[in-house]
This record gives structure tokens, sequence and C-alpha cells, in this order.
């Protein structure tokens, strides 16, 4: 598999990641199996995947114990990502970067993970209540102590709501912006803040043909001083892969249960765009998922699409998507796509 840099310490990776996330958490974990998330961990590993993306917060712990097991035979294959930053209560997630906690999440997860350094520490969410230098400040004398190779940001939509509510206060102009670009502006302000205390290595957000904010400024942001772009949720939460029909159910623990992108009216109207991958995948005997990560890797040679999946099958086509060479008439065909209708903007 192609291989892309992380960071100014040009940290390589497999051109195509793995998000290990719906191995425990937000899709249907009543029907897990630990074993058959293992083999999709194992398959990524043999097609050339090295990117291994989990955090703490997911199961809770379960996760890392789960990645931990496949690290404990083949260490020397991957490259592991974890986060810190989100306590999960019973009723609330809650965000916390106090120092303390910061140092102590990371010996916790190096003991989940059976592994004595973590390639990629990410922050999970900055804490309200915490400046960020302090939390960041914390996380950098992890790498002085050699538990940790490279430090990461998280930035993803949730907080895209309480942006969209302050620019709607700030007059037309502001509100028209999509709530995405503008959480990425508050975004860029809190790495420019960090970036004076210790290195940003890469930023992980959500970047897919039907959310492509991360365009307008986080991206071109990143790629200007070299720092590596994490791609979350480059399928849609499964939506671009074509395999999900308008109606259809989703089990109750599954996060797209409750999502308004999933609902049978959006997914209706958003059909063409998976339309459109169809027919750029036929002329490549590819399949609709493989375009849309494709499509992720022609954004930038820094950016790495990380699809999430539990599924020795989706493990082995994802990887395959490195090899996909799309032209400049497929992106154009792809830009030319109707746009995303939204309900949950």
């Amino acid at each position: 598999m192609e291989r892309r840099t992380i960071g100014a310490e040009a940290l390589s990776v497999g051109a195509v990641g793995l998000g290990c996330m719906p191995m425990s958490w937000a899709y249907t974990t009543s029907q897990q199996s630990g074993e058959s998330s293992l083999r999709a961990v194992h398959t990524a590993l043999d097609r050339g995947t090295t990117l291994l993306d989990t955090a703490d917060m997911y199961g809770p712990f379960t996760n890392e114990l789960l990645v931990g097991r496949v690290l404990k035979e083949r260490r020397a294959d991957a490259f592991v990502s974890t986060k810190c930053g989100l306590l999960v209560g019973e009723q609330h997630i809650v965000a916390n970067g106090r120092p303390g906690y910061v140092k102590r999440a990371c010996d916790a997860s190096l003991r989940r993970l059976q592994t004595d350094v973590i390639d990629l520490y990410q922050l999970h969410r900055p804490d309200p209540e915490v400046p960020v230098e302090e939390t960041w400040g914390a996380m950098a004398e992890l790498v002085t102590a050699g538990k940790v190779r490279a430090l990461g940001w998280c930035a993803f939509q949730k907080e895209a709501r309480r942006v969209r509510r302050r620019a709607a206060a700030h007059g037309r102009d502001e509100a028209q912006r999509s709530p995405g670009a503008r959480m990425h502006d508050t975004t860029i302000g809190q790495l420019t803040r960090v970036q004076q205390v210790f290195p940003v290595s890469s930023v992980e957000a959500e970047l897919s043909v039907w959310s492509p904010e991360a365009l307008e400024s986080l991206l071109p942001w990143c790629e200007s001083r070299g720092i590596g772009f994490l791609a979350a949720m480059p399928l849609g939460n499964g939506f671009l892969t074509g395999t999900l029909t308008p109606g259809q159910g989703f089990e109750p623990d599954d996060v797209r249960a409750r999502h308004p992108r999933f609902t049978a009216d959006m997914m209706a109207a958003n059909q063409p765009i998976v339309a459109g991958l169809r027919r750029v995948a036929q002329r490549h005997g590819a399949t609709p998922a493989q375009v849309a990560l494709a499509w992720v890797l022609a954004q930038g040679r820094h950016v790495v699409p990380v699809p999430g999946t539990k599924k020795e099958r989706w493990a082995f086509e994802n990887a395959g998507a490195a090899a996909l060479r799309l032209s400049g008439e497929d992106l154009a065909e792809i830009a030319d796509l109707p746009p995303v209708q939204r309900s949950w903007d």
C-alpha cells in the first residue's frame, strides 16, 4: 500500500487507516463479536493498513483492550493512535483536560494497548474548564518521557451546533456559512495556540463527499504547515457505501437510529450522490465505498482516510481503495453531483 506521512516528524503510515470504534462503540454493540473484529484488524494489517485509530472512551476501554490483543502479536506492523480527554458516565460524556488526568489516562492506555509507546496521542475534546495550553503541555511531557511519539487534535461536528447558534446572532452572512466551516475557524484558533506549546502532528476531522466542510479552511491550514489530516467518517457513517437503503431500520444502540441524516427522507434525498459514486466505480471496476475513499485521498498528500468497520470484508475492501486513482474527469463528475440535502445543520 502507498505510504503517507504525518507531521513534521514524517511519521509514515499506510494511505488508508482503520477506525476501530465500531468494534465496541456506537454501531450495534449488542451484536459485536470480538473474534470477528480481531480478524478485521488482522486483515487490514495484511493489506498494508498500519494506522489503527482507537480511544479510551470507546467501550469505554474495551476498544483499546481489543487493539492491544493485536498489538501484542503485531506491534511492528501497526501505527497506533488513541485519544484522551473524554469521560463516559451513565448519562453524559464530559471533557477532562486536567494535566494530572491526562498523564494517568496515558498510562492506562499503554497498559490496555500492551505497548511501551503510543505512536499518536490525540486530544479528543478540549476541556472548557482548562486552558488548552495546560492540557497540551501535559501531553507534550508524555512525548518527552518517551511514552508518546507525536500529538494530534480531534475536531468533530458535535460542536457545530453551538457554533451555529452563536453565528446566528452575528448576522445573515455568517449564519449562512456551514456549521462545520465555522467550527473549524474555532479549531484553527485553538490549534494556533497549542502549536506555540508543542507541534501538532495531525488533525482528525470529518471529511467525505457529503461532508466536505474541512476543505474550506481546516485542511488548507494543515497542508500549509505539513500537518497530517486524518479524515474521520470518510464513508459518511456507511451511507456512501451504497449498502444502506432509505427507510431501513437500525438497531436501537446504533447511533444512526437517532441521527437526522439517516431519516428515510434524508437518505432518499441524498441517493443521487451514491448513484454518482456508483457510476464512477463502474468505470474502475471498484465499489462506491472505494471511490469515496479515493476522493478523500485525492484531497491532499498528507490526508489519510480512517474508515471504521468491524467486519473483515469491509476492511479488505477499504484497504483496496489505496490503489484506486481517480482521473480529473472522475473528480469533476463527483464535484458536479447534486448538493447534499441537510437537516442536521
